[in-house]
């Protein structure tokens, strides 16, 4: 059971979001992500969906996903054909002592300070899964208050 990342173009339509995780439930599939967002077409929006499965598994959710209405395009990523990126906000614990490592970390990351409050940091990291993974696992000991993600977004590369 590997992660699989499918690309879905799809018409701005009502339903449609409703329609393809309808099918995922429907046959048992899970999501590990969804994210949705509208395309420079504002009639169109792209799904980026991470789930798990084999390869034949992912190859019929891959046909499935094709047959339903308003579906446009949908593209099964696999290694290196895809540009993929994700983006975390963290809220940090901190006080007089350990905000000026938080700050060098986030630094180190290239991340960036959204928000500062007496005792916490607000922080935007913004990269691949697994860097955004070690960021929080660096953050984890100072005291993670709150976490959200987007999950992951993905381009092809050609």
């Amino acid at each position: 059971m590997r992660r699989h990342t499918i690309s879905v173009l799809v018409e701005n339509k009502f339903g449609a979001l409703t329609r393809v995780a309808g099918l995922f439930s429907g046959r048992g599939y899970n999501i590990d992500s969804l994210n949705v967002a509208p395309t420079h077409n504002p009639k169109n929006s792209r799904m980026t969906i991470v789930t798990r499965g084999d390869d034949a598994t992912v190859e019929q959710i891959v046909k499935q996903l094709d047959k339903l209405v308003n579906i446009l395009e949908v593209l099964d990523f696999r290694e290196g054909e895809y540009v993929d990126r994700e983006l975390a906000l963290i809220k940090v614990a901190v006080d007089s002592r350990s905000r000026a490592e938080v700050m060098q970390i986030t630094d180190i990351f290239r991340a960036k300070i959204v928000d500062v409050q007496p005792a916490t940091l607000t922080i935007e990291v913004t990269g691949d899964e697994g860097k955004v993974e070690k960021f929080i696992g660096l953050m984890q000991s100072f005291g993670v208050r709150e976490l959200t993600r987007t999950g992951k977004v993905a381009l092809a590369r050609k």
